[in-house]
């Protein structure tokens, strides 16, 4: 499959799960997942990355501590870019700055529009990069390393 065809396939399993409950540390789709579970369970359901499991992890560490844990997780299997050079595609993964890190992550299905299990929404939504929870916050865009930047 060429990365278009890779890219679509993982944007259609994003949205494919809209609706699930949010649910720390969960991963099944229509049951519940958290924020961090979604990423893997799309990128890896996909074999855009391999298999791997961060679970477990402390469920408000961001809020507490400054480690970069969610991005030392993204970055052994993706490459950060910089948008204003880049243009971001859909299947791209956007992690958000919350308390004190870089602590919650989603999946763009276009330039603008992301699939995220928000805790505040109570399940997997998607959102926009221009309002809430993205808009007011520091974002950090990444590629999958199988796709050249």
């Amino acid at each position: 499959m060429n990365e278009h065809g890779e890219r679509t396939a993982v944007m259609l399993e994003a949205l494919s799960w809209l609706g699930t409950r949010y649910h720390r540390q969960a991963d099944v789709k229509g049951a519940g997942v958290d924020c961090a579970m979604l990423l893997v369970r799309v990128y890896v359901d996909t074999g855009m990355i391999a298999p791997f499991d961060p679970r477990p992890y402390a469920v408000e560490w961001h809020l507490h501590q400054a480690a970069q844990r969610y991005v030392e997780w993204v970055e052994r299997h993706c490459t950060r870019f910089d948008p204003a050079e880049i243009e971001p595609l859909g299947g791209d993964l956007v992690v958000v700055w919350f308390g004190k890190c870089f602590s919650h992550g989603g999946i763009l299905v276009s330039r603008h529009d992301v699939v995220h299990a928000h805790a505040r929404d109570r399940a997997v939504v998607q959102g926009h990069l221009d309002h809430e929870p993205f808009v007011s916050r520091q974002l950090a865009f990444y590629r999958p390393n199988r796709w050249v930047i």
